[in-house]
Order: structure tokens, then C-alpha cells, then sequence
């Protein structure tokens, strides 16, 4: 992961509004959470 990447506003506000139960996401949303997830995972280390 690089040390530039930030969560956007947009998916800090649709993550608040999901956990707190204020809010269905869409399956558009879902997948936009899920990258955003994905992307802030530390890359893997290559396997000798």
C-alpha cells in the first residue's frame, strides 16, 4: 500500500452510515466499500 492512499470522504460517510444502521447500501455501494478495503490492505510479500 502506498502511503498516499486515503480512504475519500464518500466512502468514510457511506461506511459511518452503514455500520450505524442509518442507511441500505446499494450493490454499487458495497463494492465501493469493498475496494476501499481492499486497497488499504499492506501488499503482500512475494513467496520465495
Amino acid at each position: 500500500m502506498a502511503r498516499n492512499e486515503r480512504t475519500s470522504s464518500r466512502i468514510g460517510t457511506l461506511a459511518s452510515q452503514v455500520l450505524s444502521g442509518d442507511k441500505r447500501p446499494t450493490a454499487k455501494e458495497i463494492k465501493s466499500l469493498a475496494a476501499a478495503a481492499l486497497t488499504q490492505r499492506p501488499d503482500k510479500g512475494k513467496k520465495r
